[in-house]
C-alpha cells in the first residue's frame, strides 16, 4: 500500500506545479498606455494690455504731492507737462510707455481692508490715456511683505503687480525725462577757445 504521507506529498507537488504554470504562462492583460498630458500654461495677466492701444499720456502723482506727466504731442513726439513744460527725452518716455504693458499681475487679493495695504490714501496714483480714447487709473499702495510686488487697485479690484515694472515707472518721479539740451559754456582764457557746448538737462 502507498503510504498516506506519500499521497499528500504528491498532491502538494501537483498543486505547486499547477500554480507555477498558471503564474508564468497565463495570458496577461495588456497594460494601458500612459499618456502624459502637457501641463496647461497659466495665462499671464497684465494690468494694462496692448489691446487698449498705445499710451498717449502717463501721469504719476505721489501721496506727498510730487507729479510727473509726459504726453504725446501732435507730431507724436513726447513732451513733459509736469513738473514743468519742456521737451521730453524721447527714449526715456518711450521706454516708460512700453513699460505700461509689462505690469504683470502676480495675484488677486479679495476681501482686504484697503487701509491696511496703503490704498485708502494711495501711495501713488497712475493715470493713463490711450490712443483709443480710453483713460485708466490705478491706485498703488505699499509693497507686499515678500517685497515682490505692490498692492494695486484698478477696475474695482485689488491685485498684486510685479514690483520691478512699477518701480520703473515710479522712477519718473525722481528722474523726470527732461530732454538734454546743448548749452554754450565759455572756456577759460587759457584754453584758447571762445565757446564750447556741453549737454545739460533743461531745468
Amino acid at each position: 500500500m502507498i503510504r498516506r504521507s506519500t499521497v499528500v506529498y504528491v498532491f502538494l507537488l501537483l498543486v505547486l506545479a499547477g500554480a507555477y504554470y498558471y503564474l508564468n504562462y497565463r495570458e496577461r492583460p495588456e497594460e494601458p498606455e500612459l499618456t502624459v498630458e502637457p501641463g496647461s500654461e497659466v495665462a499671464q495677466e497684465y494690468l494694462f494690455t496692448a489691446e487698449e492701444g498705445i499710451p498717449t499720456s502717463i501721469q504719476i502723482e505721489s501721496k506727498s504731492g510730487e507729479t510727473v506727466e509726459v504726453a504725446r504731442g501732435e507730431d507724436n513726439s513726447w513732451v513733459l507737462n509736469q513738473p514743468v513744460e519742456a521737451k521730453a527725452d524721447q527714449g526715456s518716455a518711450e521706454a516708460a510707455a512700453s513699460q505700461v504693458t509689462t505690469m504683470r499681475i502676480l495675484d488677486t487679493v479679495p476681501d482686504v481692508d484697503p487701509g491696511i495695504i496703503g490704498l485708502e490714501n494711495p501711495e501713488y496714483v497712475l493715470t493713463l490715456n490711450f490712443a483709443g480714447g480710453g483713460e485708466r487709473r490705478a491706485d498703488i499702495g505699499v509693497i507686499t511683505p515678500t517685497e515682490s510686488g505692490y498692492y494695486v487697485r484698478a477696475a474695482d479690484r485689488i491685485v498684486i503687480v510685479s514690483r520691478s515694472a512699477i518701480d520703473s515707472l515710479l522712477g519718473l518721479l525722481t528722474n523726470p525725462p527732461y530732454q538734454e539740451t546743448l548749452t554754450p559754456v565759455p572756456d577759460t582764457p587759457e584754453s584758447g577757445a571762445s565757446l564750447s557746448e556741453t549737454a545739460t538737462p533743461k531745468p
